[in-house]
């Protein structure tokens, strides 16, 4: 098997005034992806739903050391809003199984992670 993640970008503002209805439609549409994965075969692994980016720190190395900072890595609207990590043998159909939240979502980034157990990279 393959280890794929499956990363999510959003709108925080969008999802931050979304109603309960709307965000439950979208918790809904995860539901059904996470079925549709199992019920055809692939593996998740791990995977979570991130916080708002402006509780992220970024830690970078400055002159004087390690510098800390607030808020996301990027300055864009969209933010990675989560991630999925899934085994599967079958990338095509990984992909169909993705559409499921591409359409609530936008696009996904879907990538394969390194196998170092394989001394592979």
């Amino acid at each position: 098997m393959t280890e794929y993640a499956v990363l999510i970008p959003g709108n925080e503002s969008r999802w931050e005034s979304a109603s309960d209805e709307e965000r439950a439609a979208m918790y809904a549409k995860h539901g059904e992806f996470h079925r549709l994965l199992g019920e055809r075969g692939h593996k998740v692994t791990g995977g979570n739903e991130l916080t708002h980016s402006r509780e992220a720190k970024v830690v970078r190395n400055g002159a004087d050391g390690i510098v800390i900072t607030d808020g996301p890595y990027a300055e864009t609207v969209e933010q990675l809003s989560g991630f999925y990590v899934v085994d599967t043998d079958d990338l095509d159909d990984l992909l169909q199984v993705v559409g499921v939240l591409a359409g609530a979502e936008g696009a996904i980034e879907v990538r394969p992670t390194v196998d170092h157990s394989s001394g592979t990279a």
